[in-house]
Protein backbone atom coordinates (compact mmCIF):
# COMPACT_ATOMS: atom_id res chain seq x y z
CA UNK A 1 0.00 0.00 0.00
CA UNK A 2 2.80 2.37 -0.98
CA UNK A 3 1.83 6.02 -0.88
CA UNK A 4 -0.77 5.54 1.88
CA UNK A 5 -0.48 6.02 5.64
CA UNK A 6 -1.96 3.09 7.54
CA UNK A 7 -4.66 4.24 9.91
CA UNK A 8 -8.20 3.44 11.02
CA UNK A 9 -11.02 4.28 8.65
CA UNK A 10 -14.72 3.97 9.48
CA UNK A 11 -16.54 3.24 6.23
CA UNK A 12 -19.88 4.93 5.74
CA UNK A 13 -22.47 4.94 2.97
CA UNK A 14 -23.28 8.62 3.47
CA UNK A 15 -21.34 11.86 3.25
CA UNK A 16 -17.80 12.16 4.71
CA UNK A 17 -17.56 13.55 8.21
CA UNK A 18 -15.00 13.97 10.94
CA UNK A 19 -15.15 11.57 13.89
CA UNK A 20 -14.08 13.13 17.18
CA UNK A 21 -12.51 11.02 19.91
CA UNK A 22 -11.94 12.01 23.54
CA UNK A 23 -8.20 11.23 23.50
CA UNK A 24 -6.40 14.04 21.64
CA UNK A 25 -3.22 11.96 21.50
CA UNK A 26 -4.86 9.15 19.53
CA UNK A 27 -4.18 8.79 15.79
CA UNK A 28 -6.52 10.83 13.64
CA UNK A 29 -9.52 8.80 12.55
CA UNK A 30 -11.75 9.86 9.73
CA UNK A 31 -15.06 8.59 8.42
CA UNK A 32 -15.16 8.42 4.63
CA UNK A 33 -17.30 6.92 1.91
CA UNK A 34 -16.11 3.56 0.67
CA UNK A 35 -16.28 4.80 -2.92
CA UNK A 36 -13.87 7.63 -2.15
CA UNK A 37 -11.17 5.41 -0.67
CA UNK A 38 -10.18 3.35 -3.72
CA UNK A 39 -11.52 3.03 -7.24
CA UNK A 40 -11.20 -0.72 -6.81
CA UNK A 41 -13.22 -1.33 -3.63
CA UNK A 42 -11.62 -4.74 -3.16
CA UNK A 43 -8.46 -2.91 -2.06
CA UNK A 44 -10.23 -1.07 0.78
CA UNK A 45 -8.97 -1.90 4.26
CA UNK A 46 -11.90 -1.89 6.68
CA UNK A 47 -11.21 -2.34 10.36
CA UNK A 48 -14.59 -2.86 11.97
CA UNK A 49 -15.42 -2.21 15.62
CA UNK A 50 -15.81 -5.34 17.72
CA UNK A 51 -19.35 -6.63 17.81
CA UNK A 52 -20.90 -6.86 21.27
CA UNK A 53 -22.23 -10.39 21.70
CA UNK A 54 -25.61 -10.41 23.45
CA UNK A 55 -27.64 -13.26 24.94
CA UNK A 56 -31.22 -13.05 26.21
CA UNK A 57 -31.92 -15.28 29.21
CA UNK A 58 -35.37 -15.98 30.68
CA UNK A 59 -38.48 -14.74 28.89
CA UNK A 60 -40.81 -14.29 31.88
CA UNK A 61 -41.16 -10.58 31.07
CA UNK A 62 -42.59 -9.68 27.67
CA UNK A 63 -40.06 -6.85 27.36
CA UNK A 64 -37.41 -9.41 26.35
CA UNK A 65 -38.68 -9.17 22.79
CA UNK A 66 -38.33 -5.38 22.81
CA UNK A 67 -34.78 -5.53 24.19
CA UNK A 68 -33.71 -8.17 21.67
CA UNK A 69 -35.10 -5.99 18.89
CA UNK A 70 -32.87 -3.15 20.09
CA UNK A 71 -29.88 -5.49 20.03
CA UNK A 72 -30.85 -6.81 16.59
CA UNK A 73 -31.01 -3.27 15.19
CA UNK A 74 -27.75 -2.07 16.76
CA UNK A 75 -24.94 -1.95 14.17
CA UNK A 76 -22.32 -3.16 16.66
CA UNK A 77 -24.33 -5.88 18.40
CA UNK A 78 -25.02 -9.51 17.62
CA UNK A 79 -27.56 -11.80 19.28
CA UNK A 80 -25.51 -14.92 19.93
CA UNK A 81 -28.06 -16.83 21.98
CA UNK A 82 -31.45 -16.93 23.67
CA UNK A 83 -32.43 -19.16 26.55
CA UNK A 84 -35.61 -20.12 28.37
CA UNK A 85 -36.83 -23.31 30.00
CA UNK A 86 -39.83 -23.19 27.64
CA UNK A 87 -38.87 -23.32 23.92
CA UNK A 88 -42.33 -22.02 23.00
CA UNK A 89 -41.63 -18.65 24.65
CA UNK A 90 -38.56 -18.11 22.43
CA UNK A 91 -40.21 -19.01 19.14
CA UNK A 92 -41.39 -15.52 18.20
CA UNK A 93 -38.04 -13.89 19.00
CA UNK A 94 -36.13 -16.56 17.08
CA UNK A 95 -38.33 -15.94 14.04
CA UNK A 96 -38.28 -12.14 14.33
CA UNK A 97 -34.50 -11.88 14.63
CA UNK A 98 -33.45 -14.86 12.50
CA UNK A 99 -31.84 -16.67 15.42
CA UNK A 100 -30.74 -20.12 14.21
CA UNK A 101 -31.59 -23.27 16.20
CA UNK A 102 -28.01 -23.75 17.39
CA UNK A 103 -28.31 -20.43 19.26
CA UNK A 104 -31.52 -21.38 21.08
CA UNK A 105 -31.04 -23.00 24.50
CA UNK A 106 -33.10 -24.29 27.41
CA UNK A 107 -30.13 -24.37 29.84
CA UNK A 108 -28.54 -21.04 30.76
CA UNK A 109 -25.16 -22.65 31.45
CA UNK A 110 -24.93 -24.12 27.97
CA UNK A 111 -26.03 -20.79 26.51
CA UNK A 112 -23.32 -18.86 28.32
CA UNK A 113 -20.57 -21.45 27.87
CA UNK A 114 -21.13 -21.95 24.14
CA UNK A 115 -21.92 -18.39 23.06
CA UNK A 116 -19.63 -16.47 25.46
CA UNK A 117 -21.65 -13.24 25.35
CA UNK A 118 -20.38 -9.84 26.44
CA UNK A 119 -23.84 -8.84 27.70
CA UNK A 120 -26.68 -10.90 29.15
CA UNK A 121 -30.22 -9.51 29.10
CA UNK A 122 -32.24 -10.97 31.99
CA UNK A 123 -36.05 -10.85 32.10
CA UNK A 124 -37.11 -13.29 34.84
CA UNK A 125 -40.05 -12.83 37.20
CA UNK A 126 -39.30 -10.14 39.76
CA UNK A 127 -38.77 -12.59 42.62
CA UNK A 128 -36.01 -14.34 40.62
CA UNK A 129 -33.92 -11.31 39.64
CA UNK A 130 -31.27 -11.89 42.29
CA UNK A 131 -31.21 -15.63 41.61
CA UNK A 132 -30.49 -15.10 37.92
CA UNK A 133 -27.91 -12.36 38.43
CA UNK A 134 -26.06 -14.57 40.90
CA UNK A 135 -26.20 -17.47 38.40
CA UNK A 136 -25.04 -15.45 35.40
CA UNK A 137 -22.49 -13.01 36.85
CA UNK A 138 -19.77 -15.67 37.47
CA UNK A 139 -19.64 -16.26 33.70
CA UNK A 140 -17.98 -12.85 33.37
CA UNK A 141 -20.70 -10.98 31.50
CA UNK A 142 -22.17 -7.52 31.86
CA UNK A 143 -25.82 -7.73 32.90
CA UNK A 144 -28.93 -5.77 31.95
CA UNK A 145 -31.93 -6.59 34.14
CA UNK A 146 -35.36 -5.49 32.98
CA UNK A 147 -37.31 -3.50 35.57
CA UNK A 148 -38.05 -3.57 38.43
CA UNK A 149 -34.70 -3.82 40.16
CA UNK A 150 -35.66 -6.64 42.52
CA UNK A 151 -38.33 -8.05 44.81
CA UNK A 152 -36.53 -6.71 47.89
CA UNK A 153 -33.62 -4.55 48.98
CA UNK A 154 -31.75 -7.68 50.12
CA UNK A 155 -32.09 -9.09 46.60
CA UNK A 156 -30.95 -5.80 45.06
CA UNK A 157 -27.84 -5.80 47.24
CA UNK A 158 -27.12 -9.41 46.30
CA UNK A 159 -27.27 -8.42 42.62
CA UNK A 160 -24.85 -5.55 43.16
CA UNK A 161 -22.42 -7.77 45.09
CA UNK A 162 -22.50 -10.50 42.42
CA UNK A 163 -21.66 -8.18 39.55
CA UNK A 164 -19.04 -6.27 41.53
CA UNK A 165 -17.36 -9.57 42.44
CA UNK A 166 -17.22 -10.44 38.74
CA UNK A 167 -15.87 -7.00 37.87
CA UNK A 168 -18.73 -6.38 35.46
CA UNK A 169 -21.40 -3.74 34.89
CA UNK A 170 -24.99 -4.06 36.14
CA UNK A 171 -27.75 -1.88 34.73
CA UNK A 172 -31.46 -1.83 35.51
CA UNK A 173 -33.61 -0.86 32.55
CA UNK A 174 -36.64 1.35 33.18
CA UNK A 175 -38.43 1.87 29.83
CA UNK A 176 -39.96 5.15 31.08
CA UNK A 177 -36.41 6.53 31.33
CA UNK A 178 -36.26 6.57 27.51
CA UNK A 179 -39.48 8.51 26.95
CA UNK A 180 -38.60 11.89 25.38
CA UNK A 181 -41.03 13.71 27.70
CA UNK A 182 -39.29 12.52 30.86
CA UNK A 183 -35.79 13.11 29.47
CA UNK A 184 -36.84 16.63 28.46
CA UNK A 185 -38.25 17.20 31.95
CA UNK A 186 -34.97 16.15 33.56
CA UNK A 187 -33.03 18.51 31.28
CA UNK A 188 -35.32 21.43 32.17
CA UNK A 189 -35.00 20.63 35.88
CA UNK A 190 -31.22 20.51 35.63
CA UNK A 191 -31.23 23.84 33.80
CA UNK A 192 -33.09 25.39 36.73
CA UNK A 193 -36.27 26.23 34.82
CA UNK A 194 -38.58 25.40 37.75
CA UNK A 195 -36.16 25.97 40.62
CA UNK A 196 -35.69 23.30 43.26
CA UNK A 197 -37.95 20.24 42.96
CA UNK A 198 -40.31 20.02 45.94
CA UNK A 199 -43.04 17.63 44.71
CA UNK A 200 -43.27 14.74 42.23
CA UNK A 201 -46.73 13.41 41.31
CA UNK A 202 -46.81 10.11 39.41
CA UNK A 203 -49.64 8.01 38.02
CA UNK A 204 -48.88 5.11 35.70
CA UNK A 205 -49.93 1.67 34.62
CA UNK A 206 -52.02 0.09 31.89
CA UNK A 207 -55.02 -2.20 31.45
CA UNK A 208 -52.95 -5.02 32.96
CA UNK A 209 -49.74 -6.93 32.21
CA UNK A 210 -51.44 -9.70 30.25
CA UNK A 211 -53.11 -7.40 27.72
CA UNK A 212 -50.00 -7.04 25.57
CA UNK A 213 -46.94 -8.94 24.36
CA UNK A 214 -43.58 -7.71 23.06
CA UNK A 215 -43.90 -4.84 20.57
CA UNK A 216 -47.22 -4.02 22.29
CA UNK A 217 -49.13 -6.72 20.42
CA UNK A 218 -52.59 -6.80 22.01
CA UNK A 219 -54.20 -9.79 23.71
CA UNK A 220 -57.96 -10.39 23.89
CA UNK A 221 -60.02 -10.13 27.08
CA UNK A 222 -60.78 -13.85 26.86
CA UNK A 223 -57.09 -14.79 26.63
CA UNK A 224 -56.23 -12.52 29.56
CA UNK A 225 -58.82 -14.23 31.76
CA UNK A 226 -57.55 -17.64 30.65
CA UNK A 227 -53.95 -16.79 31.56
CA UNK A 228 -54.59 -14.95 34.81
CA UNK A 229 -54.82 -17.93 37.20
CA UNK A 230 -51.43 -19.30 36.08
CA UNK A 231 -49.55 -16.07 35.38
CA UNK A 232 -46.61 -15.12 37.60
CA UNK A 233 -47.79 -11.52 37.41
CA UNK A 234 -50.67 -12.45 39.74
CA UNK A 235 -48.69 -14.56 42.22
CA UNK A 236 -47.34 -12.97 45.39
CA UNK A 237 -44.41 -15.39 45.66
CA UNK A 238 -43.23 -14.44 42.16
CA UNK A 239 -43.25 -10.71 42.86
CA UNK A 240 -46.54 -9.93 41.15
CA UNK A 241 -48.86 -6.97 41.61
CA UNK A 242 -49.07 -3.41 40.33
CA UNK A 243 -47.02 -2.01 43.23
CA UNK A 244 -43.94 -4.11 42.44
CA UNK A 245 -44.51 -3.67 38.70
CA UNK A 246 -44.94 0.10 38.52
CA UNK A 247 -43.92 1.77 41.78
CA UNK A 248 -40.24 1.23 40.99
CA UNK A 249 -40.71 3.26 37.80
CA UNK A 250 -42.19 6.20 39.66
CA UNK A 251 -39.86 6.33 42.65
CA UNK A 252 -36.70 5.68 40.61
CA UNK A 253 -37.45 8.43 38.10
CA UNK A 254 -38.81 10.48 41.02
CA UNK A 255 -35.43 10.10 42.74
CA UNK A 256 -33.79 11.21 39.47
CA UNK A 257 -35.99 14.32 39.41
CA UNK A 258 -35.27 14.89 43.12
CA UNK A 259 -31.54 14.87 42.26
CA UNK A 260 -30.87 11.70 44.24
CA UNK A 261 -32.58 12.77 47.46
CA UNK A 262 -34.34 10.03 49.43
CA UNK A 263 -37.55 10.48 51.44
CA UNK A 264 -37.82 10.20 55.21
CA UNK A 265 -40.94 8.04 55.52
CA UNK A 266 -43.52 6.28 53.39
CA UNK A 267 -47.28 5.73 53.63
CA UNK A 268 -48.84 3.24 51.20
CA UNK A 269 -52.34 1.88 50.66
CA UNK A 270 -53.20 -0.93 48.23
CA UNK A 271 -56.48 -2.37 47.03
CA UNK A 272 -57.40 -5.96 47.88
CA UNK A 273 -59.15 -7.39 44.79
CA UNK A 274 -61.44 -10.33 45.46
CA UNK A 275 -59.93 -13.63 44.36
CA UNK A 276 -56.43 -12.23 43.72
CA UNK A 277 -53.23 -12.62 45.74
CA UNK A 278 -51.81 -9.26 44.65
CA UNK A 279 -52.84 -5.65 44.31
CA UNK A 280 -53.97 -3.93 41.13
CA UNK A 281 -53.88 -0.39 42.54
CA UNK A 282 -51.56 1.33 45.01
CA UNK A 283 -51.03 4.85 46.30
CA UNK A 284 -47.77 5.84 48.00
CA UNK A 285 -47.08 9.15 49.74
CA UNK A 286 -43.41 9.87 50.38
CA UNK A 287 -42.39 12.58 52.86
CA UNK A 288 -39.16 14.35 51.96
CA UNK A 289 -37.48 17.21 53.80
CA UNK A 290 -38.83 19.46 51.03
CA UNK A 291 -42.43 18.19 51.23
CA UNK A 292 -44.69 15.39 49.98
CA UNK A 293 -44.59 13.44 46.70
CA UNK A 294 -47.22 10.95 45.51
CA UNK A 295 -46.73 7.79 43.46
CA UNK A 296 -49.76 5.84 42.19
CA UNK A 297 -49.76 2.54 40.28
CA UNK A 298 -52.68 1.02 38.39
CA UNK A 299 -53.46 -2.22 36.59
CA UNK A 300 -56.93 -1.63 35.21
CA UNK A 301 -56.46 1.82 33.70
CA UNK A 302 -59.20 2.71 31.23
CA UNK A 303 -56.77 2.43 28.30
CA UNK A 304 -53.13 1.62 27.59
CA UNK A 305 -51.21 4.92 27.40
CA UNK A 306 -49.33 3.92 24.23
CA UNK A 307 -52.71 3.61 22.47
CA UNK A 308 -54.88 6.23 24.19
CA UNK A 309 -53.94 8.17 27.29
CA UNK A 310 -56.36 7.21 30.06
CA UNK A 311 -57.67 9.63 32.63
CA UNK A 312 -55.86 10.24 34.94
CA UNK A 313 -53.04 10.59 32.43
CA UNK A 314 -50.00 8.37 32.82
CA UNK A 315 -46.79 10.19 33.60
CA UNK A 316 -45.44 12.83 35.98
CA UNK A 317 -46.17 16.32 37.22
CA UNK A 318 -43.14 17.94 38.86
CA UNK A 319 -43.55 20.98 41.09
CA UNK A 320 -40.58 23.20 41.78
CA UNK A 321 -39.95 26.31 43.83
CA UNK A 322 -40.23 28.45 40.68
CA UNK A 323 -42.49 26.51 38.33
CA UNK A 324 -44.12 23.25 37.27
CA UNK A 325 -43.74 20.67 34.47
CA UNK A 326 -46.27 18.08 33.32
CA UNK A 327 -44.53 15.18 31.60
CA UNK A 328 -46.95 12.58 30.23
CA UNK A 329 -45.99 9.30 28.58
CA UNK A 330 -45.82 9.32 24.76
CA UNK A 331 -46.78 13.00 24.32
CA UNK A 332 -44.91 15.30 21.90
CA UNK A 333 -44.65 18.19 24.37
CA UNK A 334 -44.17 18.95 28.04
CA UNK A 335 -46.24 21.71 29.63
CA UNK A 336 -44.49 24.29 31.78
CA UNK A 337 -45.32 27.14 34.13
CA UNK A 338 -42.69 29.52 35.51
CA UNK A 339 -42.76 32.68 37.57
CA UNK A 340 -41.72 34.63 34.50
CA UNK A 341 -44.38 32.94 32.38
CA UNK A 342 -47.10 31.63 34.73
CA UNK A 343 -49.55 30.61 32.02
CA UNK A 344 -49.14 26.98 30.97
CA UNK A 345 -47.15 26.74 27.74
CA UNK A 346 -45.88 23.87 25.66
CA UNK A 347 -42.27 22.95 24.97
CA UNK A 348 -41.59 20.33 22.27
CA UNK A 349 -39.82 17.25 23.60
CA UNK A 350 -36.16 16.67 22.82
CA UNK A 351 -35.32 14.40 19.92
CA UNK A 352 -33.28 11.65 21.54
CA UNK A 353 -29.91 11.06 19.91
CA UNK A 354 -27.32 8.31 20.23
CA UNK A 355 -26.26 6.99 22.66
CA UNK A 356 -29.36 8.01 24.63
CA UNK A 357 -32.14 6.41 22.60
CA UNK A 358 -32.47 3.03 24.30
CA UNK A 359 -30.80 0.90 26.98
CA UNK A 360 -28.85 -1.41 24.64
CA UNK A 361 -27.34 1.51 22.77
CA UNK A 362 -26.47 3.27 26.04
CA UNK A 363 -24.91 0.22 27.69
CA UNK A 364 -22.78 -0.57 24.64
CA UNK A 365 -21.64 3.07 24.57
CA UNK A 366 -20.64 2.95 28.24
CA UNK A 367 -18.75 -0.31 27.79
CA UNK A 368 -16.93 0.93 24.69
CA UNK A 369 -15.95 4.30 26.15
CA UNK A 370 -15.56 3.50 29.85
CA UNK A 371 -18.18 6.12 30.67
CA UNK A 372 -19.96 5.29 33.94
CA UNK A 373 -23.64 4.36 33.87
CA UNK A 374 -25.67 7.21 35.37
CA UNK A 375 -29.30 8.11 35.92
CA UNK A 376 -32.13 5.62 36.47
CA UNK A 377 -30.18 2.70 34.99
CA UNK A 378 -27.43 2.95 37.59
CA UNK A 379 -27.63 0.49 40.49
CA UNK A 380 -26.98 3.33 42.95
CA UNK A 381 -30.03 5.34 41.92
CA UNK A 382 -32.20 2.26 41.40
CA UNK A 383 -31.26 1.11 44.91
CA UNK A 384 -32.81 4.27 46.38
CA UNK A 385 -35.97 3.43 44.47
CA UNK A 386 -35.84 -0.11 45.85
CA UNK A 387 -35.58 1.25 49.41
CA UNK A 388 -38.79 3.19 48.80
CA UNK A 389 -40.55 0.14 47.32
CA UNK A 390 -39.52 -2.06 50.26
CA UNK A 391 -40.81 0.53 52.69
CA UNK A 392 -44.06 0.82 50.74
CA UNK A 393 -44.57 -2.94 51.02
CA UNK A 394 -44.09 -2.75 54.79
CA UNK A 395 -46.44 0.22 55.06
CA UNK A 396 -49.18 -1.47 53.03
CA UNK A 397 -48.87 -4.76 54.89
CA UNK A 398 -48.83 -3.22 58.36
CA UNK A 399 -51.23 -0.39 57.48
CA UNK A 400 -49.00 2.31 58.97
CA UNK A 401 -46.50 4.97 57.99
CA UNK A 402 -43.01 3.45 57.92
CA UNK A 403 -39.56 5.09 58.10
CA UNK A 404 -37.44 4.56 55.00
CA UNK A 405 -35.51 1.28 55.22
CA UNK A 406 -31.92 0.62 54.17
Amino acid sequence: MRGYTLGLAVILHGAPQRVNFPNPGAPRRTAIRAGDLFTDRRQALIIAAKLMKIAGINFDHMHMGDLLRMAHEHPRAEIVGVCDESPERMRTAAANFSIPPDRVFTDYRQCLERTKPDIAILCPATARHAEYVEKVAPFGVHILVEKPMAASLADADAMIRATEAAGKTLVINWPLAWYPTHRTTKRLIDQGMIGDVIEVHYYDGNRGPLYHLADKIEVSDEEVERQKPQSWWYKRASGGGSLLDYLGYGVTLGTWFHDGRAPIEITTVVDEPSGLEVDEHSVTVARYECGLSKYETRWGAFADPWTHQPQPKCGFVVVGSAGTISSYDFEPVVRVQTKVRPETHEIPVDQLKPPHQNPIEYLIHCLETGEPVTGPLSPALSRIGQRIVDTAVISAREKRTAPLVG
